[in-house]
């Protein structure tokens, strides 16, 4: 009778195993065919470039292509989209930013839920944006700006690469924090706006670095402050909105990476140990410091609580400034 008892408890042992087994050999074989990674917009954007950047590096480390895939349209909700709909296996990742994972949840009825549709990987980067204005603006800084907007209110014009994109959104923010009224001129990208702003057609920008910067070094616009706690390396020269008299109004332009909700905990711990492993290098963090990016790379669950303080901040923002996607 001690014989069968014996192997009746080897076989339960076997069988409380068994269970575990498929999610070991899976992480052992993740991954064993190529990934692709969804980039909601089109190609050459700051959000493609960062994408391809980490791309590059996850490439080296996994032995398995990466194959981005630009599904733009509908503010880049269309390729969010994609995601959510995909197999939560690790092999559909997507990156994105402020824009397409906060601002569109407050602009657009979306056919997914920004918040439980998604596993949140990591805060990939951000930058801050840059308050600029044409050459010829009769303000040398920031305090003399705001007078400026207030005494030329709904004449005034600040340009953007679209209604409720990042641009749009930070300036119903200032309006706000400044209690001016100026107007909004839209564009079909950042490129075409800031041609404008350098051919003075229009007063002044709220816009990303990668953008700005050029154009104040080459003297053809100038910047009154970031939207930052703290000066950026790439232009120590600018002063912070606390230091030229708008404290409360800091923030940043950011990108992130999602996989769809149900993705195994071992494929999004090492998702999240590569995008750490590839922030860490000297060649990565060159490449965003020369766009005014810094990298990040947090937790998923630090991520994640980030995610919701935003949605809860600028969708208020939006909703109180009626903005709607056009």
């Amino acid at each position: 009778m001690e014989r069968p008892r014996r192997e009746l408890l080897r076989l339960a042992a076997g069988a409380a195993v068994l269970p575990l087994m498929p999610r070991t050999a899976r992480a052992q074989a993740y991954p064993s065919r190529p990934i692709t990674m969804v980039v909601p917009f089109p190609p050459g954007g700051p959000t493609d470039t960062i994408a391809r950047i980490l791309v590059e590096r996850m490439r080296a480390t996994l032995g398995q292509p990466i194959i981005i895939e630009n599904v733009g349209g509908a503010g880049g909700s269309i390729g969010v989209g994609r995601v959510a709909r995909a197999m939560p296996d690790g092999y559909t990742i997507g990156i994105g930013n402020s824009s397409s994972h906060v601002f569109n949840g407050a602009l657009y009825a979306l056919p997914y839920d920004l918040l439980a549709d998604f596993e949140p990987v990591a805060l990939l980067s951000s930058q801050p944006a840059v308050i600029v204005a044409r050459k010829d603006l009769p303000a040398e800084n920031l305090t003399e700006f705001i007078a400026w907007l207030k005494a030329n209110s709904d004449k005034a014009s600040q340009g953007s690469p679209g209604v409720g994109t990042a641009s749009h959104v930070w300036g119903a923010f200032f309006q706000k924090q400044t209690g001016t009224r100026y107007q909004f001129v839209t564009y079909r990208g950042a490129g075409p706006a800031m041609q404008d702003l350098v051919a003075r057609q229009i007063d002044f920008m709220i816009d990303t670095p990668s953008t700005s910067l050029p154009q104040v070094r080459a003297g053809a616009i100038k910047a009154f402050a970031v939207a930052t706690d703290h000066r950026i390396e790439a232009a120590p020269d600018i002063p912070t909105v606390a230091e030229a008299g708008l404290p409360g109004f800091d923030f940043s332009f950011w990108q992130g990476l999602w996989v769809p909700k149900g993705t195994p905990k071992d494929i999004v711990t090492e998702l999240h140990r590569l995008i750490v492993e590839g922030l860490a290098t000297t060649d990565v963090k060159d490449k965003l410091a020369a766009m005014a990016y810094v990298p990040i790379g947090n937790s998923p669950e630090q991520c994640e609580a980030f995610f919701k303080d935003e949605m809860t901040k600028w969708g208020k923002v939006i909703k109180d400034a009626g903005l709607k996607a056009e």
